[in-house]
């Protein structure tokens, strides 16, 4: 079979899937199912954690849930920059996703057991992050290696995958939605483990479509390296125990202990990652542009998935207790609304591939990209103030304002996100390929970290002002980027 990653004329001759690369109809059903599994988790993750003990769940504070489930995100994404570098120096991006999807099913396998209770919740949040970590950043660096850099499919190939990440998430939520409704939590939680099963089968299979691609390691370690590495590795596990043994002796340990330091770490591990690529003598000038060009990128991304996230916390909440899930008829499971921001994706992602396809050169820059998108995301929160201003906080909604805002998020989103991943396989230097690509997951990291400080601020009292300040910043920040764009393009250095 001939090798797609063998050179670039090869990737650019190859067009057997939907105009595209072969090998992106292996990556796009592996991530089809991985998103199967994520997203009916995360559905049901929120109410699982915060519902009553004869409802099925675990019975914690709603404000502790609620900060819980957006570090339990910034984990997730975190957890790329161990995946990214693991890639690069050790694995390969190929096994690595391998690996990660193992560690994801036995996290969802975790969750499916009755008995587990809290310690099999926080066992699965272990293992799902750790391989979170491994796959998510390093499937999305494999879809990159599938083209060459001036390749002008390369931003409809993300598109194209893109759209079949979020038709996955579209079904998981309503059907683990239905199964919670049917036969409890746990069997919700089951479904989701078969769903990283049938990726990982499939992944396997469809892997000779690949070629070499992600196969080698970007910048292995030698062996001098690889003894230094794991030394640092060593040291910095015994420093970390004996601070949870100390805090726990002591009696300091807490969960709001916790989730202030994950919010902390998601601020100072993309600043560290930063200085590194600009320091490194591995990074090239014209590079060392690029990655000064993708900060501004990186802060529009942050406050960008900062609201989208909290679309399975806040609006989640939102949906179970302020919303009329009578209003049609018929009850309405709140996680059902979580389907609402992938079904936008899949309708309309196929329109953003074909314009983008079409104007080719004559499309928006990508920080003017990045602009409206970030406008679309604050826009969306100004939207929910709508409630509270005209029946007050006491009176519940129509789901057609959830719906508005999901709507008016994901338009943002594909004005953002896809061409996101692109860009940062673009600007990334040589030696941090991988690595440039968990950069990217951890703006989502920040955003969540985030989050967890301000959502158990949200409540019917201050429901309208959150959705306003919150939304009307990102809406201010957006207009500046846009200002800043031919600035942001010109460091780009022939990066479009």
């Amino acid at each position: 079979m001939t090798d797609v990653a063998a050179a670039p004329a090869d990737r650019t001759a190859d067009r057997g899937f939907f105009g595209h690369p072969r090998g992106l109809s292996t990556l796009w059903f592996t991530e089809f199912w991985e998103r199967v599994s994520y997203y009916g988790m995360r559905a049901i993750l929120l109410f699982y954690m915060y519902y009553r003990l004869n409802q099925g769940g675990l019975a914690l504070p709603q404000h502790l849930a609620e900060s819980l489930m957006s570090i339990y995100g910034a984990l997730v994404f975190m957890s790329s920059v161990i995946g990214g570098w693991l890639a690069d120096r050790v694995f390969g991006s190929r096994r690595a996703i391998l690996a990660g999807g193992v560690l994801i099913m036995c996290g969802h396998i975790c969750l499916s057991v009755p008995s587990g209770g809290v310690v099999a919740l926080y066992l699965s949040m272990v293992l799902i992050t750790l391989g979170t970590g491994l796959l998510k950043p390093n499937i999305s660096k494999v879809v990159g290696d599938l083209y060459t850099d001036d390749d002008e499919r390369r931003d409809a190939g993300f598109s194209l995958f893109y759209m079949g990440v979020n038709l996955g998430a579209f079904i998981a939520p309503l059907a683990v939605g239905g199964l919670r409704n049917a036969a409890g939590f746990h069997a919700g939680f089951a479904f989701a483990a078969v769903g990283m099963a049938i990726a990982l089968v499939w992944y396997v299979i469809g892997g000779r479509m690949l070629g070499n691609a992600g196969v080698a390691a970007a910048n292995p370690l030698t062996d001098a390296d690889r003894a230094r590495t794991l030394r640092r590795i060593g040291i910095g596990l015994v420093v970390v125990v004996a601070i949870v043994v100390v805090l726990a002796v002591t009696g300091t340990l807490s969960a709001q202990l916790i989730i202030d330091a994950v919010s902390t770490l998601g601020i100072l591990l993309p600043a560290t990652y930063f200085a590194v690529m600009l320091r490194s003598p591995r990074t090239t000038p014209i590079e060392r542009s690029r990655v000064v060009a993708y900060i501004p990128l990186f802060v529009a991304s942050l406050f960008f998935w900062m609201i989208e996230e909290q679309g399975s916390v806040v609006l989640a909440t939102f949906a179970d207790q302020r919303t009329d899930l009578g209003a049609f008829g018929f009850h309405i499971p709140p996680e059902w609304f979580q389907s609402i921001n992938p079904l936008a994706i899949v309708v309309l992602a196929p329109v953003f591939v074909a314009v983008w396809t079409r104007l080719g050169d004559r499309a928006p820059s990508t920080p003017r990209k990045f602009s409206f998108g970030l406008m679309l995301a604050g826009l969306s929160y100004v939207f929910m103030m709508g409630p509270g201003l005209i029946n007050g906080t006491h009176v519940l909604a129509s789901p057609l304002w959830l719906v508005g805002s999901f709507v008016i998020v994901i338009i943002g989103e594909l004005f953002l996100s896809p061409v996101g991943l692109s860009a940062t396989t673009k600007l990334a230097p040589a030696a941090f390929a991988s690595q440039m690509m968990s950069l990217w997951f951890l703006s989502d990291a920040a955003a969540q970290g985030i989050s967890a400080q301000i959502v158990p601020v949200f409540g019917p009292s201050t429901e309208v002002a959150y959705f306003g300040i919150v939304g009307g910043v990102t809406i201010v920040l957006g207009i500046v980027l846009y200002a800043l764009a031919p600035v942001v393009a010109r460091a780009m250095r022939g990066v479009h």
